[in-house]
């Protein structure tokens, strides 16, 4: 199936389905008149799919670049050296990168893409499924500073995203349930019939990723540059941001998310935004993939919140879930935050 991004100015194709990867050839074609295809992977993913890359793209001339795995790899030290070897490999303006990857990859080489040579047209592989649900999706393209996560980062469309839920059959139980958390946030914002087919574990996978898809790109339709409906993608993400660079980003992202969702219910619970079915429901359905399960001091985050890009004039623009499918946007303060774990300590 072919799902459409429909942008004003950077419209493409989103292409699902098993065994969508074999119709890469094809659609470098249409897209693409060039040879020449670079491809920016990490260490693991190259072990499993680099042969079977080089012999579906036979007829073109492939170099890859190969980055060590794991949120490290998205720093300026990664980002530089990755374009050093482009130019190395000869890639010019015109010719065509491939993110082929998880989340890492996606982010690091749409970040590439957008700033090499002022723009090279590039396209996403996403192999796992955080990135298929989220971060293919959508042209964020970021990498990490000390300072936080995404910080560093750009607008930026890729010319087609091929998504093939047969890469997750290589893909770690840990990883799987990684993804799995942004698949839930997709349905607390935005589709009722996939939080209750995930509350009763009655969904296919391609149905699952589809679903997830469609929420993303409805909100970004509405709001490409992130300034007001797009926000609401972010549930979960201000406190899970926080909780990965506390961690050195040793918890992954989708396990971070799922304690952030569960934050802001509570939050919104304590707002009176949220009902307080909801924090009971959500619970249930991140038990069901073993996430929400951190135990996290919510009191230790708040002041790392404050760096959110989110951050205006002392308050933060938080996401909080008034019924399933029903988010908001509420600039929320400091104090309000600590008022809400009662405590008493700010600065």
């Amino acid at each position: 199936m072919r799902i459409q991004m429909s942008l004003e100015k950077h419209s493409y194709d989103i292409l699902l389905d098993h065994k969508a990867i074999l119709q890469l050839p094809y659609e470098i074609k249409n897209i693409y008149k060039g040879q020449k295809v670079f491809i920016v992977t990490d260490e693991n993913v190259y072990k499993f799919y680099a042969n079977s890359l080089k012999s579906l793209l036979a007829e073109f001339i492939v170099s890859f670049v190969v980055v060590a795995p794991g949120e490290q790899a998205k720093s300026l030290a990664i980002y530089e050296s990755v374009i050093d070897t482009l130019m190395e490999q000869d890639m010019k303006r015109s010719d065509l990168l491939i993110a082929f990857g998880g989340g890492v990859i996606g982010d690091l080489v749409g970040f590439v893409a957008s700033t090499m040579y002022r723009g090279v047209p590039y396209i996403q592989i996403p192999t796992t499924l955080l990135a298929q649900v989220d971060s293919s999706v959508g042209g964020k393209t970021a990498i990490n500073s000390h300072k936080g996560k995404n910080m560093i980062g750009t607008f930026y469309q890729p010319k087609l995203v091929i998504i093939d839920p047969d890469f997750l059959r290589t893909l770690p139980n840990f990883e799987y349930k990684n993804g799995m958390a942004e698949v839930i946030k997709s349905a607390y914002i935005g589709d009722v019939v996939l939080q209750e087919k995930l509350f009763k574990g009655q969904i296919k996978t391609l149905e699952m990723i589809e679903r997830a898809i469609l929420v993303k790109r409805n909100v970004v339709l509405k709001d490409e540059f992130d300034l007001n409906e797009r926000m609401f993608l972010n549930f979960g993400h201000t406190f899970g941001h926080a909780l990965e660079k506390q961690s050195n980003y040793e918890i992954a992202h989708g396990f971070a998310v799922a304690e952030g969702m569960l934050m802001a219910v509570h939050i919104g619970e304590k707002l009176g935004i949220t009902p307080k079915h909801i924090q009971k429901d959500l619970r249930m359905i991140l038990e069901k993939y073993d996430l929400g399960l951190l135990k996290s001091d919510p009191v230790t985050l708040i002041d790392d919140v404050f760096y959110d890009k989110k951050n205006t004039h002392g308050e933060l623009k938080m996401i909080f879930i008034t019924d399933i499918g029903k988010p908001v946007i509420q600039p929320v303060s400091k104090e309000a935050l600590y008022e809400c774990y009662h405590s008493q300590a700010s600065k």
